[in-house]
């Protein structure tokens, strides 16, 4: 089973960027497919971008064109750049890792076994 750390959260102005890292360790990372999900005080948890285990990436469309998630291999970790960052961009993010998703459950959060503890992004206006 995978274990996944994130980090690189903070505090920045409406406008900014901030890039937010997922590290994984003790699985077969390049089998797995990872996403990043956000929740914000008072709000169910949400799906924000996803990475295949094929390479393809998904996004919410209230992300598209300013998020960005890659992936190193070599370093097991999986990155959200986040550009044009809105106040309603406000939550905790958290990465999850699952094996066997197909298209269809990418954005569906009950098919992810595996889960960091979340870091804070905050933007203010």
């Amino acid at each position: 089973q995978v274990q996944l750390a994130e980090s690189g959260g903070g505090s920045v102005q409406a406008g900014g960027s901030l890039r937010v890292s997922c590290a994984a360790s003790g699985g077969t990372f390049s089998r797995y497919t990872i996403s990043w999900f956000r929740q914000a005080p008072g709000k169910e948890r949400e799906f924000v971008a996803g990475r295949k285990w094929d390479g393809s990436t998904y996004y919410d469309d209230s992300v598209k064109g300013r998020f960005t998630i890659s992936k190193d291999n070599n370093k097991n970790t999986v990155y959200l750049q986040m550009n044009s960052l809105k106040p309603e961009d406000t939550a905790i993010y958290y990465c999850a890792a699952a094996g066997g998703i197909i298209t269809s459950t990418v954005r569906d959060r009950s098919r992810y076994p595996n889960w960091g503890q979340g870091t804070q992004v905050t933007v203010s206006s």
